[in-house]
């Protein structure tokens, strides 16, 4: 059941959850580019699809390969007594903003944050903080982008850096379609970060309901990879599959 509505059965959930090492496989050329990243920006940028099950064990590979303590989530700010409570070993405690149900938060991600703190530093940013109704999509990436430059984490003795995670259409480091993302707003400060867009291969994710990749036609990597391809760098994923997040329907407003 990729959705759930109770706080038993989702705390259940991440309880059994397997954060396993993804066995994740790093090509010299994109090691070299994600480094300089880290060394110029102090940032490495990692746009997703939400709702997979494996993004958060993307996240851990990411952080243990480049020895990062830093992490910022595009997840609700308000959430931050909760989270941090969970990771100190305190119980899952309810909150409305854990079911919006768009894939952003999974059990996976509670899972792997808590073993996360426990194995050492974890500073945590959680990016995604109350918006003016007036705002356009690109002031919000820029509020987001400014709590990440604010965070303990970006401090020059915080560490070797942060991996800063959002959906893929704010991870771009220039201006879009859409706006300018948070990437793009990131790049003006600290020139020189990079992106890592993960590619799925195929499979499944949930945001608000099931959803399926497009089937990739060509050849798969037996494990999951991260490479330099026309100096993009990119997170191939073989196969992805649904991750499971709380949901709860929104309350019926009646006129």
């Amino acid at each position: 059941m990729p959705a759930l509505a109770s706080l038993a059965e989702f705390a259940r959930a991440v309880a059994d959850f397997p954060a396993a090492d993804l066995g994740l496989e790093v090509e010299p050329a994109a090691r070299g580019a994600a480094e300089r990243s880290l060394a110029q920006s102090g940032y490495l940028l990692l746009g997703e699809v939400h709702g997979v099950r494996e993004n958060p064990l993307i996240i851990a590979a990411l952080l243990r390969e480049f020895g990062l303590a830093g992490l910022a989530l595009e997840w609700p700010d308000g959430l931050a007594p909760v989270v941090g409570a969970f990771l100190s070993g305190k119980g899952l405690a309810d909150h409305p903003l854990l079911w919006a149900g768009d894939g952003r938060i999974t059990a996976g991600h509670l899972a792997v944050l808590r073993e996360l703190a426990a194995a050492g530093p974890l500073e945590l940013t959680l990016t995604d903080g109350l918006v003016d109704a007036g705002w356009s999509w690109s002031q919000r990436d820029e509020a987001m982008a400014r709590r990440v430059l604010a965070a303990p984490a970006a401090a020059p003795a915080a560490g070797p850096g942060t991996l800063v995670v959002a959906g893929n259409a704010h991870t771009p480091v220039r201006p879009t379609a859409l706006g300018v993302p948070l990437g793009a707003v990131l790049a003006s400060c600290r020139p020189g970060v990079r992106e890592i867009r993960i590619d799925y291969r195929g499979g499944g994710y949930y945001n608000v309901a099931p959803r399926r990749f497009r089937p990739c036609t060509g050849s798969r990597p037996l494990s999951p990879a991260l490479v330099l391809r026309n100096e993009n760098l990119t997170l191939i994923l073989p196969a992805a599959t649904e991750a499971v997040v709380p949901q709860r329907p929104w309350p019926l407003v009646l006129p």
